[in-house]
């Protein structure tokens, strides 16, 4: 167990020296992505803007009052990071065997340069969610602290996940389908633009028992209470020392496996 761990905190460790090469390379994705378009990683922007003006002006039937645009912006925010994180690890080292196969680079290169492009992506949809709650009359408060607080769990979460679905996308190829299906069903069953009712049923327990939610609502409970949920905020703690004891495990016993499989 202990030669496992030291194997993935070495390959981890290497991956944080060669930061330059993870943040050179996630620039240039990001940037190859809307190379000929007129307006650049502003549609980001207007992606997210989009989506949030549609459920907000569609889905509003003022079942969470005045406060629904906040309730929206914030749950898009961070739903779209989470989504992206999760589909697009579960091809990561399949799509970067070319790599992984010429070079000697440490897995965990890909893995933060991957995470480092989901933020990239998401701090556009954090420049509209801004805008949103300002329009929206949600005053600045101490609430945006704990929110901010929330985002650095999701932030810390991320490579933890990444590194697990990558694994999992090399051993079973399918899941990439699979995961990809799962998540666009997700998002209807994850209380992005809708609340739980209170009489309990199906919706309440896709609410209570669905981990992406506390993730949501560590982030969006101090933006509409300005209180945070410590009782969301600790299970999220939680999912995260569990999700990084799976990455340590996986990274440090099949790491050198990857590129005779893939």
């Amino acid at each position: 167990m202990f030669s496992v761990l030291a194997s993935a905190l070495a390959d981890i460790t290497a991956g944080l020296r060669l930061r330059r090469v993870w943040v050179a390379l996630a620039n240039e994705g990001i940037g190859d992505q809307h190379r000929r378009t007129t307006l650049g990683p502003l549609w980001l922007l207007i992606n997210y803007l989009a989506f949030a003006g549609t459920f907000i002006f569609v889905f509003n039937h003022g079942d969470i009052g005045s406060g629904y645009s906040a309730y929206v912006a914030t749950g898009l925010l961070v739903w779209f990071f989470m989504m992206e994180i999760v589909t697009t690890s579960v091809s990561l080292f399949v799509r970067e065997e070319s790599f992984i196969k010429g070079t000697t680079l440490p897995l965990s290169v890909y893995v933060f340069r991957d995470t480092l492009q989901a933020i990239i992506r998401d701090a556009y949809a954090l420049a509209g969610c801004i805008g949103l709650l300002l329009l929206g009359g949600v005053a600045i408060s101490t609430g945006w602290l704990w929110a901010a607080g929330g985002l650095l769990v999701v932030l810390l979460a991320a490579p933890a996940v990444t590194i697990v679905f990558a694994f999992v996308g090399v051993f079973f190829p399918d899941a990439q389908f699979i995961i990809s299906n799962i998540m666009r069903v997700g998002m209807f069953l994850t209380p992005v633009f809708w609340s739980p009712g209170t009489g309990g049923g199906v919706q309440e327990a896709f609410y209570r028992y669905n981990p992406f939610t506390y993730f949501l609502e560590i982030v969006r409970d101090p933006i509409m209470t300005g209180q945070p949920n410590l009782v969301a905020l600790s299970y999220c703690a939680l999912m995260t020392l569990g999700l990084w004891l799976a990455a340590f495990l996986l990274l440090g016993k099949f790491r050198r496996q990857v590129a005779l499989v893939i």
